[in-house]
């Protein structure tokens, strides 16, 4: 069994369903495939969608709603000084991994919802992490995320070192349920953390020199046309330019149109341009 994790808002579910369609559709057997879906609520057609994967290719889904119970804001208030207002922090499930996924889960692929998935991910779980915690591709401009605006330097990070990425992450379960997140960030100088780029920044922190690199083709980050040529493994969308968009030029966007199926692709489309508009309409 490969157990998969993905975390997610209702403004997401239409690349949340073609990131794991995407995984279905390349995996050497789908029914080995076991998602852990967590979510911040879901509305009831968005949520029938997301579970049409278990009937259609006989996946494993288990579906947690958030919002139904307190299992991650507790969490998080153990952490010293960290801040949540730039960032939805149903991210910060990365962090709890080992604690939420069922006992005894030896490996787990995280993987963000705006990816697409074109190699069998069963390659990706048989590598050997070489006693590694994460397996996980570097941040290609993690000179900007590491010292943001006029690349000011931070004691907490050297740009002589690796960073790496957190969308896409193998993760050894039984190594990171051993990392102490909370006091691995105790020796931060004051207003350190504040400046942090979410939990990115404390993986990064906290696993340095525990991350093996993977080929970037695992993890090809802001993906243009030209980027076919190195026939990824897995695409991530992270910039703003998302294939959803009728104005951005994205590589295997076409393709990407007809993984989410036309009937979800133009609806979700339709939703996000009302969304634009409506924040537009605030701002103004």
């Amino acid at each position: 069994m490969h157990d998969i994790v993905l975390t997610f808002d209702d403004n997401f579910w239409g690349p949340a369903y073609a990131t794991m369609r995407s995984l279905c559709l390349t995996s050497t057997d789908p029914t080995a495939l076991r998602f852990h879906v967590f979510h911040t609520g879901l509305k009831p057609d968005n949520l029938a969608i997301i579970q049409s994967i278990a009937d259609d290719y006989g996946a494993a889904l288990h579906l947690a709603d958030l919002k139904q119970s307190d299992i991650l804001g507790a969490r998080i208030a153990a952490f010293p000084r960290i801040r949540m207002k730039r960032l939805n922090p149903i991210v910060y499930v990365r962090l709890f991994l080992s604690e939420l996924l069922p006992a005894g889960t030896k490996r787990a692929l995280y993987i963000d919802a705006d990816t697409f998935v074109r190699s069998p991910i069963e390659k990706l779980f048989a590598i050997d992490m070489e006693g590694k915690v994460i397996a996980a591709v570097l941040q290609p401009d993690r000179m900007h995320c590491i010292a943001g605006r006029d690349l000011a330097a931070r004691s907490s990070f050297s740009m002589a070192e690796p960073y790496y990425n957190a969308g896409v992450m193998l993760i050894d379960l039984e190594r990171y349920a051993q990392v102490d997140f909370i006091a691995g960030l105790k020796d931060l100088p004051p207003g350190e953390l504040e400046q942090f780029y979410y939990d990115q920044d404390i993986l990064n922190y906290v696993l340095k020199g525990q991350f093996l690199e993977l080929d970037p083709r695992w993890n090809m980050q802001n993906p243009e046309p030209a980027h076919e040529l190195f026939d990824p493994h897995i695409l991530h969308y992270s910039s703003d330019s998302r294939p959803w968009w009728p104005w951005a030029r994205v590589a295997f966007k076409q393709t990407y149109r007809h993984l989410m199926t036309n009937a979800h692709y133009y609806r979700y489309q339709r939703e996000q341009y009302w969304r634009l508009v409506r924040r537009l309409l605030r701002l103004g």
